[in-house]
């Protein structure tokens, strides 16, 4: 079974995302940055749905932390960001995210998301 890694601290957030994904994957969490980075060094994910807006370190700093590591920088990253302005895809796809989905969530997107990443 694969792993995923969700960074999100909006309760509500993470639990729809629990809810969605739990039967598919085994599951990990963390609700900042600093955690998220702990969490990707202990259990090594296959797959991170980082959120953007996260309190002691935001997902932008995570996500480059992460893509400098030479062991974390093969984890794909997808950005969920209530932020789906103008440029902001841009901008973390250049901080190393691999994939970029807005919020509020779209079901079928995600799926097709992880499906890209993670194959079958």
């Amino acid at each position: 079974m694969k792993t995923i890694l969700i960074v999100e601290d909006v309760p509500l957030n993470r639990d729809l995302l629990v809810q969605l994904l739990e039967d598919r994957y085994r599951l990990v969490l963390a609700e900042d940055g600093k955690a998220a980075l702990e969490c990707a060094v202990e259990d090594k994910p296959d797959l991170i749905l980082m959120d953007l807006s996260l309190p002691r370190m935001d997902g932008w700093e995570a996500t480059r932390r992460l893509k400098a590591d030479a062991v974390l920088a093969r984890i794909p990253v997808i950005v969920l960001s209530a932020r789906a302005m103008r440029g902001d895809e841009e901008r973390a796809r250049s901080c190393g995210c691999d994939d970029f989905l807005a919020k509020p969530i779209d079901e079928d997107l995600l799926f097709q998301k992880l499906e890209r990443h993670l194959g079958g």
